[in-house]
């Protein structure tokens, strides 16, 4: 194969034997049977990174629940961990595992009113809430399956949880809580305006409340764990440290993405040890799976991110674990997703054009198979199409079409970047709980790319 000047892959006679992407593909035929390529690769791995390269494709959450199933099912998995807030999924976590008073999970997850609600309010993550609570109930409390947050945007709401655990536990130090907290009330839900604000004037920063916090609750660990058993201090604990780092974030956010980005994805990784650790302590095995967008969980090494500095999450779990580690992207051609214009203006659903040439998901999508799974650890990667780096796509909570290349595409060696990638040709719109007002009003398609 060879591409032609308009992007397109077309078949050439060189006498050389290239290996054709298509031999590696495995399709997907909506069976059970369809991600068992995939859990064969997994082996023993304890971390399995699913990504997506939008947060509002239904396909992807789909997808990516499935194989949770049977991560939990067959091999053991013990955690969930997504891009989301602490308080928020550890709501959820407490319901699927049979610990609140929440009727339903629609009730349970209830907590996620930050936008973009519909990432974690929609009928996919509603349907995998339940289940896991279901699969919970045949099982033992300390081997139940967790669902938690790894996010740090709940900067006030953990304040809030880390006062009221104190309160029960320990008055004397929720007093002193609230008074290191109380820096933050000049501000007050704003936490955008506190990083402004701390990041001009150092004498205004809540730096050494927040550190101070989080180190006496570590120092007093032994004695909380003992009045209310490890689950409610560990939950505090992350909220304190959520505290600490968010604080830290939210003023590195004026000095520049690399650092602010670097801050969020040291914080998730920070939580997933903590999760290891948690597991251990409870005599489980520390096999955890992880939700979140594919420029997370692919290894930051292999993209335009690191050549500018950024890290990430996948880059780190596999710098540590090696071989447990398992990177896992998806990407598709076109259809539609739910995504907002701009910041915390309500969430639409917006047609994705078609894939821009020289870009692996226009090459995904002349293989002609319409939905498949591909190892990239093997031969595939000496493929025409993986022989080199190329543009991918990432469509987050914005989607703005209109400047696709800029917003959206960024250079990477994917056979690098992830071990194995789903291709999902067409795909839809995520279906939020709640649907904005002109949610159902989704563009009508177009000629692309004649504009005819």
């Amino acid at each position: 194969m060879s591409r032609n000047a308009s992007g397109s892959f077309v078949a050439r006679n060189t006498g050389m034997q290239t290996p054709d992407l298509r031999s590696f593909a495995h399709a997907l035929e909506g069976t059970g049977a369809d991600h068992s390529a995939l859990l064969d690769i997994v082996g023993d791995a304890s971390f399995v990174l699913l990504g997506e390269g939008s947060h509002g494709t239904h396909d992807f959450y789909h997808e990516r629940a499935e194989i949770t199933r049977r991560l939990i099912v067959e091999k053991g998995f013990r955690a969930v961990a997504v891009e989301a807030d602490w308080p928020d999924s550890y709501r959820v976590n407490r319901y699927v595992r049979r610990e609140s008073d929440d009727r339903d999970a629609n009730a349970a997850l209830s907590g996620f009113e930050r936008f973009p609600t519909w990432m974690w309010r929609n009928t996919v993550v509603l349907e995998f809430v339940e289940w896991l609570r279901d699969v919970n109930a045949a099982r033992a409390t300390n081997d139940r399956t967790g669902f938690y947050g790894m996010d740090l945007y709940s900067l006030f709401n953990s304040m809030e949880a880390v006062v009221e655990y104190l309160d029960r536990v320990d008055p004397e130090a929720a007093r002193r809580a609230r008074y290191r907290y109380s820096c933050f009330e000049h501000f007050g839900e704003d936490s955008q305006a506190y990083g402004y604000t701390a990041s001009f004037d150092l004498s205004r920063s809540c730096e050494d409340e927040a550190v101070n916090q989080l180190v006496e609750m570590q120092r007093r660990a032994m004695d909380y764990l003992n009045r209310t058993g490890g689950d409610d201090f560990f939950d505090a604990e992350q909220n304190a440290r959520l505290v600490k780092n968010a604080e830290e974030y939210y003023r590195s956010m004026f000095r520049g993405r690399q650092s602010s980005w670097n801050l969020r994805d040291t914080h998730m990784t920070e939580t997933i040890e903590a999760l290891v650790s948690y597991l251990r302590r409870h005599g489980r095995a520390p096999k955890i799976v992880v939700w979140a967008h594919n420029s997370h969980l692919g290894d930051a090494r292999a993209t335009e991110m690191g050549a500018r500095g950024e890290l990430n999450v996948g880059q780190l779990v596999r710098q540590k674990y090696g071989d447990g580690t398992l990177l896992v992207g998806f990407t598709t051609y076109s259809g539609t997703v739910t995504a907002a214009a701009d910041w915390d203006e309500p969430g639409e659903r917006k047609r994705v054009r078609p894939a821009l040439p020289d870009s692996y998901e226009l090459g995904f999508h002349e293989l002609q198979i319409p939905r498949f799974f591909v190892d990239l650890r093997n031969g595939a990667r000496k493929s025409l199409l993986l022989s080199k780096p190329r543009l991918e796509r990432a469509i987050g909570v914005i989607y703005r079409p209109e400047t696709e290349r800029v917003s959206h595409y960024f250079r990477a060696d994917m056979p690098r970047q992830f071990d194995a990638v789903y291709h999902l040709d067409a795909t839809r719109a995520v279906e939020p709980l709640e649907k904005p007002e002109r949610w159902h009003d989704v563009e009508p398609p177009e000629t692309y790319p004649s504009g005819m």
